[in-house]
């Protein structure tokens, strides 16, 4: 799989020869240099950009626009600041098909899993508040929720924790490991941060500078669930050290 965008200046050939298996249920982080491809690669696998070679197959079947089984988190938690939490996090249920349909009717029970969703990542008593009235951690926290209220099959997370300081974002790894046990969905991660993404993830791949390629995978194979501490175990940091090499060498590669 591969991608050029092309404009009227000239073309910049992005991706190329992509090649990423992933099984159900895997969480899966990309780590490489800035510029190398990771948020197209998503963009890619979301449907919201389309290749211009190759295929990306989700299910068995070519993707050809957005994914309605797909919830995306971001950077940025991008919440309406004009709507509370509950409604913020409700909004995929307004849009995306079947539940947009039935979404009149089901109103109250699309309600009580919303606030239940809230529940379980902390921000009990806070569905009244609007964004601008939550810390960072708390709306990064609700985006993660409107992520997931739809049940999607795929979970998409585009450097969702990079804003924060470190010890909200350790603490978010928790939650987030929390919900995708519980959730059973196949998740992609793209981030800068190697703890974050040892910590979190099945399997870590590392993409070369631009044009994007994976050129190395490396397995994570600490049982789940994984408390803060074996990030300071040997084992999490020869493969920490491991991968920041091989960035390295990326990073020099001509």
């Amino acid at each position: 799989m591969g991608l050029t965008y092309r404009a009227k200046d000239g073309s910049t050939l992005a991706l190329e020869g992509v090649d990423l298996a992933v099984r159900p249920g895997e969480f899966v982080a990309v780590v490489g240099p800035s510029g190398c491809g990771k948020t197209t690669f998503l963009k890619l696998t979301s449907g919201l950009l389309l290749p211009t070679k190759g295929t990306v197959r989700v299910e068995g079947e070519p993707v050809r626009g957005p994914l309605k089984i797909v919830g995306m988190a971001f950077q940025n938690p991008t919440l309406l600041p004009w709507r509370t939490t509950l409604d913020n996090v409700l909004l995929p249920l307004e849009i995306v098909q079947p539940h947009r349909r039935l979404y009149r009717r089901n109103r109250a029970a699309y309600r009580e899993k919303a606030l239940d969703l809230l529940r379980s990542v902390g921000l009990e008593g806070f569905a009244r508040r609007h964004p601008w009235q939550l810390s960072g951690g708390m709306q990064q926290r609700a985006s993660l929720c409107r992520a997931l209220i739809h049940e999607p099959d795929i979970l998409l997370l585009d450097e969702p924790f990079g804003a924060l300081d470190a010890f909200t974002r350790e603490e978010l790894w928790l939650v987030l490991q929390k919900l995708c046990m519980e959730r059973k969905c196949t998740t992609v991660l793209v981030t800068h941060d190697l703890r974050e993404a040892i910590f979190l993830a099945d399997t870590v791949h590392v993409m070369s500078k631009r044009p994007g390629r994976l050129v190395a995978r490396r397995e994570v194979s600490f049982p789940r669930p994984r408390g803060l501490e074996v990030a300071f175990t040997p084992q999490f940091l020869d493969l920490y050290q491991g991968i920041r090499g091989l960035i390295g060498e990326v990073r020099e590669a001509p």
